[in-house]
Parts: structure tokens; sequence; C-alpha cells
């Protein structure tokens, strides 16, 4: 047992002789006071409220203190100019109610028909704070839960008696979460986006949350090793099909705890749609670009062919030029998917037919 210290001297104000527990959190404090802003989102959830911006006087109290509603701007992209169409609405509905059983729910689809701005908008109207994290191949377990950010020795020596002396050392960790932990702590929706591009073994740690409700922290020792998952929980997945270069096939016990919703590009008037409002140009140019980039995706291999991300460049530059040049910019669009001169040439013909 440490016998608290009561020595009266000070030194410039200070207690001369401190315990164990006045120094440590004389340790921590100064340590929190000293992080940049850039590192407070690392800090861990149950030391501070940083995650999220300071409570308003119209905000609803959560979990431990947090804000139930959607805040920390700088966790997750922000979804600007989204367009409502009655198929955007219905393929929100189908994932919404999957969401409200509890289900996580994986969203596969070729690249740029706009599966990240349909899970952003979902987890926005969820009404939970939203976690994002981009999957890749160097992603591992650790990246998902946190881990040790640093580890500090304390020592004291106390020299207090002439012939006495006195060493006592303490070895402390500090433990960071990750986004994953995060959003099964306090029961954030978790976005992750390209799932299925980061390694399966990365991806373990996902089985026991989405079937016994536990995320195990197989690198935290002590009592937290485990972390019952908060019951406001979601997760929204985001993937191309396997046939796409970069992709991994996730477990099959993995996915067998998933619902797959296949979305694919958007029918005609949506996409026009989407193209005016996030291009700002004029309907009847939307229907021309719109036009030729369908005209492009029926006569390409599935890998290649141009989603709507690609017909909204296409609008981006037109606008900024000034320019109605499709054949130009449908090139520049086209072009990075590129095999060689040969292949060069067979787009262009097919261009050059669109246009």
């Amino acid at each position: 047992m440490e016998k608290p210290s009561d020595h009266p001297r000070k030194v410039i104000g200070e207690q001369v002789h401190k315990d164990i527990q006045t120094k440590r959190k004389e340790r921590q404090f100064k340590k929190i006071m000293g992080l940049r802003p850039h590192r407070l989102n690392q800090l861990r959830a149950k030391e501070t409220s940083s995650y999220i911006r300071p409570l308003a006087p119209t905000d609803e109290i959560g979990v431990e203190g947090l804000p139930i509603k959607e805040n920390p701007a700088y966790l997750v992209p922000q979804i600007k100019n989204f367009v409502e169409t009655p198929e955007i609405k219905q393929l929100k509905k189908r994932i919404k109610i999957w969401l409200k059983i509890g289900h996580p729910v994986h969203i596969i689809g070729p690249t740029g028909c706009g599966k990240t701005t349909i899970a952003m908008q979902v987890a926005k109207e969820l009404g939970r704070s939203t976690v994002w994290i981009n999957g890749d191949g160097q992603m591992t377990t650790t990246d998902l839960i946190g881990g040790y950010s640093q580890v500090e020795v304390e020592s004291l020596r106390d020299k207090y008696i002439h012939n006495v002396f006195k060493s006592h050392d303490t070895l402390s960790a500090d433990w960071v979460d990750n986004p994953l932990t995060i959003a099964c702590k306090f029961g954030f929706t978790l976005v992750y986006n390209e799932f299925s591009r980061s390694l399966p073994v990365a991806n373990n740690v996902l089985l026991s949350v989405f079937q016994e409700g536990i995320l195990e922290l197989p690198t935290h020792f002590g009592k937290e090793r485990y972390v019952k998952v908060h019951p406001d929980f979601r997760a929204i997945f985001t993937s191309n099909p396997v046939e796409y270069a970069g992709v991994h096939r996730p477990q099959d016990a993995l996915l067998d705890r998933m619902i797959g919703v296949y979305m694919d590009f958007y029918d005609f008037d949506t996409e026009v749609k989407i193209v005016e409002v996030r291009s700002e140009v004029s309907t009847k140019l939307a229907k021309e670009i719109v036009k030729a980039v369908r005209t492009l995706r029926a006569k390409l291999p599935e890998a290649e062919r141009p989603g709507t991300r690609a017909a909204i460049m296409v609008g981006q530059a037109v606008k900024e030029s000034g320019s109605e040049n499709l054949e130009q910019i449908l090139t520049d669009i086209i072009v990075t998917k590129t095999k060689g001169t040969a292949d060069l040439s067979k787009k262009l013909e097919i261009i050059k037919s669109v246009i």
C-alpha cells in the first residue's frame, strides 16, 4: 500500500513529493492539453469526447454524454447536392429496412455507379454519427480496432531520508481506438468503403461483431479486451465485383452474415438529373452527355465501362472549358483504362461512332 505524500515543502509553487496517482493524472492532463488539432481524433474515446464537436443546446444526449446527431465533419466525406429520384428513394428504402432489422448491408456494384454516395446518405439519414474507413491491400486488424500508440515509463526516486533510497517504476501503455471500436462502443454507423480491397484476414474481427455482438481486441490486454457492441451500431460496406483488379473475395463466413445489395447504374432519367445537378449544366446538355456515356458503356468490357462519375466529370469539363467537344473530353475520360495503342484506337473508333 502506498502512503500518500503530505510533505509541505514546495519548489516554485509545486509540491516536492507526489504520489503515483497524482503524477499519472498530471501527465495525462499535460498530454491531452498538448495534443495538436490533427491528432484529436486519435485520442481514446473513453478519455475525451473530442471525436465530436461540442454539444449544442438542441442536441439529444446519447451514450456516455455523446451527441446522437450527425456532426463530426472531419471524420467522414461530405455529400453535397444529393439527388432524389424514385429509383434512388427505392434503393435507400431497401438498405434502411435491413439496417433497421440490425443486419450489415454490403453494397456491390461497378465503379462510378454511386455506391459511396448512397451509403453516406443513408448513414446520414439514420440520425447517428458516422465513422468512415477506406479499405486497401495494406489494411490490418489494428487499422480497424486500434492499438498502442506509445509506451511510457515513469520513475520515482525518493531520497528524502539521506540513508534510505526508494525506487518505483511504472510502465503505462496508451491505447488508441480506431473506427470499428469507436462505432461499436458508442453505437455509431460504420461506413467501410472499398471493403473488398482489403485482405480477408484483416476483417476476421468482424465475425464476432455481427454474430455474437462482441468486439474482441486481440492486442488489448486487461479487462477491456472485449467490447459489447452497442445496440445502435450499424455497418454499411461498399465493394466492386470480384472480377475487378485489386479486389479480394471476402471470406464466406463473413458474407453469410451480411445482406448483399447489388447496385447497377441508374436509369437514364436519374443519371441525367445527377449530371445536371452535380455539373451545373443544362438539361439538354446533360442528356447528350449521358446518352454518349451509356452508349460507350454498352460497347466496352464490364471493368472498363464509364459510370455516372464519368458523366459528371464530362459535364464539369464542358462547363469549365465552355466547349462542347465531347469527343475529346470522352477520350480523356476513358483513356485511363486503355491497355495499349491498339486498344486506344479501337476505343477512339467507338467514341467517334457515338458522337
